[in-house]
């Protein structure tokens, strides 16, 4: 396999997961969801607490804080009878480099 070809493979690759990472916060609960948990910090919050928040059923929180988790948007972790929910910061901060990785390629002047 050459160069060329590993990097195309790693470019659609890099797509195929922030495309489902997009597709996570399509949803308006989804996307409330993670900015509670990006404004809680790196300890995050109960799952309680973000039901609280949101006023909305455990089950429906459940299904999407799965689909945060399973594009890796989110971490959770147990403590003691506790679901810990955290933002992983380093899966957004990929994201948004990868929006701004070519900014402006065509146009120097562009920022």
């Amino acid at each position: 396999m050459s160069v060329s070809a590993v990097t195309e493979a790693d470019t659609d690759n890099d797509v195929r997961l922030a495309a489902a990472r997009f597709e996570a916060l399509g949803s308006a609960k989804r996307l409330s969801i993670y900015r509670i948990l990006v404004q809680a910090g790196p300890e995050g919050l109960p799952v309680g607490k973000i039901q609280q928040q949101l006023k909305i059923p455990a089950s429906t929180l459940s299904h999407h804080l799965t689909k945060l988790i399973q594009t890796g948007l989110v971490k959770q972790t147990r403590i003691s009878r506790i679901l810990q929910c955290q933002a992983d910061f380093d899966n957004m901060s990929q994201l948004i480099s990868f929006l701004l990785e070519k900014c402006c390629a065509a146009d120097d002047d562009c920022c």
